[in-house]
């Protein structure tokens, strides 16, 4: 048995080419390979003396030969291939070890040159990964060094690969190209080459868009039964995200779960980790927040989260931004829940859940470095299309508001809009938040009118028991005529934020001040639609 190693990453490949040398197996390799392996006192043959053709063009050219890919594409069950190799001399390979120049960390670094990253395009790995995946029944073609315990305690085993390990290993062969290749495309259909420069500059989009991602499970079913449905994630998910999440109780998640869950991780961890700052809850119901709350600890941001709609909390999906003691997780498990996700539970807190089979209980690590685990772009299916836009991951500071009004916000005003703002922008449109010390007091989400969205946010802190006296009010874009400030400031708000730009936000101004009420503008519109 013939196994050819050619690696860029020489993560495990010592220890590897041991193992294969001694189950008898013949090592063939090519430069940098070669040279550690041999180092290291293991029998090899280069790839030039393979092919009797020197490496050229700077390595360039090394591998491309029939004496390569006649061994890795050769069909031993057909009389005729094998006739081909021995009138032209040329022995089959069994086994392939490559992995590619590494183009994507290339570009990846700040004032990589399009030199640089042509030169990263590996040419001769991807055409013998290629030949050997393709020739899947008689070779078996190891992309990454994750592979290689299980390809070695196969062939320790039973001197062979099964077929389904190398059908698999094919697979994941064709995968990887397939990423290699959409990262070239991206890149370079990304470049401004008419900028010039050394260092390209990179358009924000490509000309073509390849994306890539891996399945992690099929769904029962998607929003409908009728509809059927599977969770990915990116190829590089970041620390923190959703799809990170390790599942410790619970049934299977289903679409809408994710769908929502996902609404309620994002709008809980923009208020920080909670465990060196202030605990914070988020209740999301179809895709909306319907309570949100920060308190001392989990079970105080749990219960004030809770009393802003306890009828559409019913069923909810919770997310924290902190640990989850028992005190919270009594508390929690007092209500029906679909799914909880929280960055650390006690043991004490699973126990008490452990009645509670069905909860989906979700951990999800925020990230150790402080960061939020954010896209960087949000995508949108249209018919036949896609939409693709920068993710709206802008954070409001105390310094970006503008007062508009004679009334100043009091420190405490401040506060609640900025809170107001965070959670209005995790709302679908159109959103009017009411908040109130350092809680949702009433939510209007999704409808035409904001006039709507503004007393369906007053009628929901009505049937909660709650007043609206003394409230600030966020809305997600800006008030188009008065009447939307005059329905909040009558149901109870004292102070409003919104994004202004209106060709009547004079009038808007003018109306705040004859009512009394303070007003900042964000000069940012947050629309989810």
């Amino acid at each position: 048995m013939n196994a050819l190693l050619s690696v860029s990453d020489k993560t495990g490949i010592l220890e590897f080419a041991r193992a294969l040398h001694a189950l008898g197996i013949k090592l063939i390799s090519t430069g940098g390979t070669a040279k550690l392996l041999m180092d290291n006192g293991l029998p090899v043959t280069e790839v030039a003396a393979l092919t009797g053709f020197p490496e050229m063009l700077d390595g360039r050219v090394k591998t491309l030969h029939p004496k390569v890919h006649g061994g890795l594409l050769a069909r031993r069950d057909l009389p005729e291939h094998m006739a081909a190799l021995k009138a032209h001399q040329i022995d089959t390979i069994e086994l392939l070890v490559v992995n590619l120049y590494p183009f994507e960390a290339t570009v990846a670094k700040a004032g990589c040159t399009l030199e640089n990253a042509i030169e990263n395009i590996d040419i001769g790995g991807p055409a013998m990964v290629r030949s050997a995946a393709k020739n899947w029944k008689d070779v078996g073609v190891l992309t990454d060094a994750s592979q290689y315990a299980q390809v070695l305690a196969e062939l320790k085993a039973d001197g062979k690969l099964t077929d389904q390990t190398k059908f698999a290993l094919s697979v994941a062969a064709f995968n990887r190209i397939s990423q290699y290749d959409g990262a070239i495309s991206d890149y370079l259909s990304s470049v401004d080459f008419a900028a010039g420069g050394s260092t390209p500059s990179r358009l924000p989009f490509p000309a073509q868009f390849n994306s890539q991602f891996i399945k992690l499970q099929d769904l029962r079913y998607g929003e409908n039964p009728h509809q059927q449905a599977a969770f990915y994630r990116d190829l590089n998910p970041a620390a923190g995200s959703l799809v990170t999440a390790q599942q410790l109780q619970g049934k299977e998640l289903s679409y809408n779960n994710i769908a929502d869950a996902d609404a309620a991780w994002e709008c809980v961890k923009s208020f920080g980790a909670g465990g060196s700052s202030t605990a914070a809850c988020v209740i999301v119901k179809h895709a909306n927040p319907c309570g949100v709350a920060v308190g001392a600890d989990a079970l105080q941001a749990y219960s004030k989260a809770f009393q802003t709609d306890p009828t559409s909390a019913f069923g909810g999906i919770i997310a924290f931004n902190c640990p989850v003691d028992e005190r919270a997780a009594q508390q929690v498990s007092k209500q029906f829940v679909e799914v909880l996700m929280a960055p650390e539970y006690s043991a004490a807190a699973l126990e008490v859940f452990k009645s509670k089979v069905n909860v989906r209980i979700l951990k999800i690590s925020l990230p150790a470095d402080g960061g939020l685990g954010r896209n960087a772009m949000d995508i949108k299916r249209v018919s036949s299309g896609l939409l693709m836009q920068s993710a709206d991951n802008h954070e409001l500071a105390l310094a970006d508001l503008k007062v508009v009004t004679k009334k100043q916000p009091t420190p405490e005003q401040l506060q609640d809009l900025l809170f107001a703002w965070k959670v209005a922008k995790y709302v679908k449109s159109n959103a009017i938040v009411f908040c109130k010390g350092g809680m949702t007091m009433g939510v209007g989400a999704g409808q035409m009118s904001r006039l709507d969205s503004a007393r369906i946010a007053s009628i929901k802190a009505q049937h909660a028991g709650l007043s609206l006296a003394g409230t600030a009010v966020a809305s997600d874009a800006f008030f188009p005529f008065r009447d939307g400030l005059d329905v909040v400031v009558d149901a109870g708000a004292t102070c409003v934020i919104q994004p202004g730009g209106s060709m009547r936000d004079q009038e808007v101004i003018d109306a705040a001040d004859e009512r009394g009420v303070a007003m900042v503008f964000s000069g940012v519109r947050h629309f989810r639609h």
